[in-house]
């Protein structure tokens, strides 16, 4: 796995596992404290009354917070595989549990700390519990098929069969470190536009090009594909200059690698954009809990047909994925889209119709008011969307992509709003307008430029500026 994306899943998980042997201390002294007279009578243990206040043994958690994560770093808790045997794992945490127990024992006696004994070695035992629930949540996680796409880089390989073939003999952990490659090719035998077919087929996010014995010429052209495609390139040497992509160097088992990226980069920012993605989505799903089911109840009392409508969208990289809405049209609006395409406003592969004869009038409230998006919402707690991205297209006007350009906006994850949405939404009528602002979004995004757009978005949606 490439360093700096092993490096911040690391980080992350460091400050989760601290927090967990912090949260253990303290629960360790709420049970001490809140123990029936019985048990303590049948233990010889004293009363809870004569147990000081938790305030006055508040210092240790100073103690804990830099020796537990030093601790696991020493038994090597973050070296393991990404999917280890939970046997590696229990022992590496019993002996960091042991370890941690015995400095927190000896802190107590060195300053004299009057804790009631039984605290520290519950603290040891909760402690192992926590982190070992943590990490058996995670394991079931990864072995969803929502956390395997979340996880999983997927990869198309580069170069002569030598060259990849000796490539895969050094990645004997890369199916567990969430590595999937997709296909080896050879470019001396294969033409450019095939590798573009395969980057669509496969919806790869990810190429690792060996230049040892390939053409430079042949390189350059699918370094320029990958970048029109949004999709990372990984070179094993420094060559070429790119127009748009940022060029970084890292790491790849060991193997020194130029990254081409003109998508924004795995950071603290993208944690924190999928932590607010998945907070903002469970928090609104529940503040409109109510309007949802009010919403739900007019479209099955006004029309026939499902009150959800679904449809295949393309997600990240263009994988498909199913979208939800509120059925704003009638049931038959599919089957009527062919015949009213001469119709279309909108320039470039996607339909766009003001006063639609689908469009029901309950639905036209609705989708003044952008409440047809709300069960989106259920996409962005799959990690399907987010809260703020390009808009997802259908798969088919995808396929009609003519500029190939266009294809990056497809490089971050589809979103509920956008710059689009607050642009004049559907005012915008021609297609590489949206397209231009999709890629000023990608271009320039940072977490606060997230935090803008929802912003902006409030007003908009709330009068149902721009919207048809």
């Amino acid at each position: 796995m490439l360093t700096r994306q092993r490096q911040l899943r690391t980080r992350v998980l460091r400050i989760v596992d601290t927090l967990l042997f912090v949260a253990a201390f303290y629960f360790a002294y709420w049970l001490r404290t809140n123990i029936p007279e019985s048990v303590l009578n049948a233990f010889d243990l004293a009363p809870t009354e004569d147990i000081r206040s938790f305030s006055e043994f508040a210092w240790l958690i100073f103690v804990i917070l830099p020796a537990a994560p030093i601790l696991l770093q020493v038994q090597g808790f973050y070296n393991r595989p990404f999917l280890a045997s939970r046997r590696q794992t229990g022992w590496q945490l019993f002996k960091v549990c042991v370890l941690l127990v015995v400095i927190v024992v000896l802190v107590m006696f060195l300053f004299k700390t009057p804790l009631a004994r039984s605290v520290p070695i519950t603290f040891g035992i909760m402690s192992f519990c926590l982190v070992m629930l943590k990490e058996e949540l995670l394991r079931r996680w990864i072995q969803t098929n929502i956390g395997q796409a979340q996880l999983k880089k997927r990869l198309i390989l580069i170069g002569s069969e030598e060259d990849t073939s000796k490539l895969l003999r050094d990645l004997p952990e890369a199916a567990n470190e969430g590595i999937e490659v997709l296909a080896k090719v050879n470019m001396n035998n294969t033409s450019v536009e095939d590798l573009v077919e395969m980057l669509h087929d496969h919806a790869a996010n990810g190429v690792i090009i060996n230049a040892a014995h390939t053409y430079f010429g042949r390189i350059e052209k699918v370094i320029q594909a990958c970048e029109l495609e949004g999709v990372e390139a990984w070179l094993c040497a420094d060559f070429f200059k790119t127009q748009i992509s940022q060029t970084s160097v890292d790491d790849f088992y060991g193997r020194p690698m130029l990254v081409f990226r003109s998508a924004p980069e795995a950071s603290w920012q993208s944690v924190a954009k999928r932590a607010v993605d998945f907070v903002g989505a469970l928090v609104l799903l529940v503040v409109l809990a109510i309007p949802l089911g009010i919403a739900c109840l007019l479209i099955k009392l006004s029309s026939s047909g499902p009150v959800l409508f679904s449809q295949t969208r393309s997600g990240l990289n263009g994988q498909p994925f199913t979208m939800y809405k509120l059925r704003t049209m009638t049931n038959d609006a599919d089957q009527r889209k062919e015949e009213l395409q001469k119709f279309n406003e909108m320039e470039g592969p996607v339909f766009k119709l003001s006063n639609d004869p689908r469009v029901t009038r309950v639905g036209a409230f609705l989708r003044r008011y952008s409440i047809d998006e709300f069960p989106q919402l259920y996409n962005v707690l799959r990690g399907e969307m987010s809260l703020v991205g390009p808009r997802p297209l259908p798969v088919d006007e995808v396929r009609r992509f003519h500029d190939l350009a266009h294809r990056r906006r497809l490089s971050v994850k589809p979103g509920l709003t956008c710059l689009w949405q607050i642009s004049g939404r559907n005012d915008v009528q021609d297609f590489r307008d949206w397209v231009r602002l999709d890629l000023e979004y990608i271009d320039n995004w940072s977490i606060w430029l997230d935090l803008r757009i929802l912003v902006r978005t409030i007003p908009i949606v709330l009068t149902g500026s721009g919207a048809r």
